[in-house]
C-alpha cells in the first residue's frame, strides 16, 4: 500500500513497450521455427549435425529472451527518469510529466 501507480498515455512508454513486444514475439517464433526444423533433422543420421547446430542456435535464443525484457525494463526506467527530470526544471508537478499525456496516481 502506498506505492503510487503512473497510467501515462500518449507517451513514449507506450511506443517503446511496443517495438521490445514485437521484437520479443519475433524472437519467440524464430526460436519455434529453429526447435522444429531442429527436431526433424534428428530423424535422420546424416542431418543430426545439423539440427544439433539448430538447437545451439534455439538455446542462444532463449538466453536473448531475457535480455530483451531487461533492456526493456532499462530503456522505459531512462525515459521515465528524463521525463520527470524535464517536468522538474519546467516547474511542473512529478506526476504530470509531458503536456499531452496524462498521469494518475492511484
Amino acid at each position: 500500500m502506498g506505492k503510487n501507480i503512473d497510467l501515462v498515455f500518449g507517451g513514449y512508454e507506450l511506443r517503446i513497450t511496443k517495438v521490445y513486444q514485437l521484437i520479443y514475439h519475433i524472437n519467440d517464433l524464430l526460436l519455434a521455427l529453429v526447435f522444429v526444423a531442429g527436431s526433424f533433422l534428428f530423424f535422420s543420421e546424416t542431418t543430426t549435425f545439423y539440427g544439433t547446430w539448430l538447437f545451439v542456435i534455439g538455446s542462444l535464443q532463449m538466453f536473448i529472451r531475457p535480455v530483451i525484457a531487461l533492456t526493456h525494463q532499462v530503456h522505459v526506467t531512462r525515459v521515465r527518469k528524463q521525463r520527470k527530470e524535464y517536468a522538474r526544471q519546467q516547474g511542473a508537478r512529478a506526476g504530470r510529466i509531458r503536456k499531452g499525456s496524462r498521469s494518475y496516481k492511484l
